[in-house]
């Protein structure tokens, strides 16, 4: 299977045409208040409304209250809840005990004992970053010691994501602050690193 793109910080409409246009695998909505890119759950559901039905929206929280997770989940303004506080293997089983959806949990990579962590989460999925939207990579060596599939984040722009892929195989690529302009998202960078990563083989499962 080819590598999964997210594409995260959506948050206007015409973002949400250029991710109907350009098609990721995923799109992102920042539910955490101190985000830049955040946006209320009124505004995603409204741009929920208007994306393709066939993207799956991912919501990204911040230590939020599991039942304003599973809210979110069971309305359908998000199919996928990724987490990037300190939300534990109970807070992920609550979590999943409210709404049924894919759980994605975050870990900021600073040392090998991050990446154990991450190896041992219950989550779905795993997403390896450098932080909260920093827009900066992590030091990738320590990508050797992961045993499961995971999605990588962090710095990654149109003019990197070809080395991070051919050296390290991640399952998925998330993008954010890479694919934007003067801090809004920029459809013509979208559209190159989609393309680079289209033309990648294919993803390590």
């Amino acid at each position: 299977m080819s590598v999964l793109v997210k594409t995260c910080g959506l948050s206007r409409p015409e973002d949400i045409a250029s991710a109907n246009e350009l098609r990721p695998d995923y799109v992102g909505f920042v539910f955490w208040p101190k985000s830049h890119r955040y946006v209320t759950p009124e505004t995603a559901e409204d741009l929920r409304a208007q994306l393709d039905d066939r993207i799956p929206a991912v919501g990204v929280f911040v230590d939020a209250p599991v039942e304003t997770v599973a809210a979110l989940l069971k309305r359908g303004t998000i199919q996928v809840a990724q987490l990037h506080g300190h939300e534990d293997d109970d807070y992920i089983t609550a979590l999943r005990q409210m709404a049924s959806a894919p759980v994605w949990k975050a870990f900021r990579v600073r040392e090998e004992k991050d990446i154990l962590r991450a190896d041992d989460s219950s989550a779905d999925l795993i997403l390896l970053d450098n932080g909260y939207g920093t827009g900066e990579t992590f030091d990738w060596s320590l990508l050797e010691g992961v045993h499961r599939p995971y999605i990588l984040a962090g710095g990654l722009c149109p003019g990197n994501v070809e080395t991070a892929l051919r050296t390290f195989h991640p399952f998925g690529v998330d993008v954010s602050s890479g694919i934007e302009t003067d801090g809004q998202k920029d459809k013509e960078k979208m559209r190159a690193f989609l393309k680079t990563v289209r033309s990648f083989p294919e993803a390590a499962l």
